[in-house]
């Protein structure tokens, strides 16, 4: 009877751990999360620089005149040669002189302007480094660098309300009657130029 009460009880210890499941082990910690934060969007690219204003095509600018427009031209032949707008005041007389000037107009000075009088293109005048006289004149260079560029051919005379100041006067190496003129500061810098025929290529005042 022992033996069998010892049987009976290995049966039930057997089945009892048949019985019980495996528990699952605890999970592992998932690994930290790296959080990669989104790129800043890129700074925009600065925007061109303006353009400075008015500029001639390379050569306009001649002894001759402006392009197709010559000195003694008309004015209607002037605004068909620069193509753009052309702003200014006449004077109350006829024939009297006056300028036009490319529009709008810039902060930092004129860049180019036509004199006429007695109804015909009789002049340019330019302030800005970037415009070129014929032989390769500019404002901003020195008086020895006029010298250099156009040797041989220009006369030197004061300035008439610049102490120590000059006008650089060229005419027309190849005949002609234009002439270039360099006004120079103190310092003996360029500050501005203008091509034209006589008389007017030497108003000092311009149309004042």
């Amino acid at each position: 009877m022992r033996w069998m009460l010892g049987l009976v009880v290995l049966t039930l210890a057997a089945c009892g751990q048949r019985n019980e499941e495996p528990q699952p082990s605890a999970a592992a910690p998932a690994p930290p999360v790296t959080v990669v934060p989104a790129p800043a969007p890129a700074e925009p690219s600065p925007e061109p620089a303006p353009t400075t204003g008015a500029m001639p095509a390379p050569g306009a600018i001649g002894f001759a005149g402006f392009g197709p427009a010559p000195f003694g031209a008309t004015e209607e032949q002037v605004r068909m040669a620069w193509g753009r707008d052309l702003g200014g005041l006449k004077p109350d007389q006829p024939g009297g002189c006056y300028y036009l000037m490319p529009q709008p107009r810039t902060p930092s000075g004129y860049r180019v302007a036509f004199m006429f009088e007695d109804d015909r293109f009789v002049r340019m005048d330019v302030d800005a480094e970037d415009i070129e006289a014929p032989g390769g004149g500019r404002v901003g260079m020195t008086s020895k660098d006029i010298e250099r560029l156009y040797a041989g051919h220009f006369q030197r005379q004061a300035h008439k309300y610049v102490e120590g100041g000059k006008y650089l006067r060229i005419p027309n190496p190849d005949g002609g009657s234009g002439v270039v003129l360099f006004e120079t500061d103190a310092g003996g810098r360029v500050t501005e130029w203008r091509i034209g025929e006589p008389p007017q290529v030497d108003y000092v005042e311009g149309c004042s």
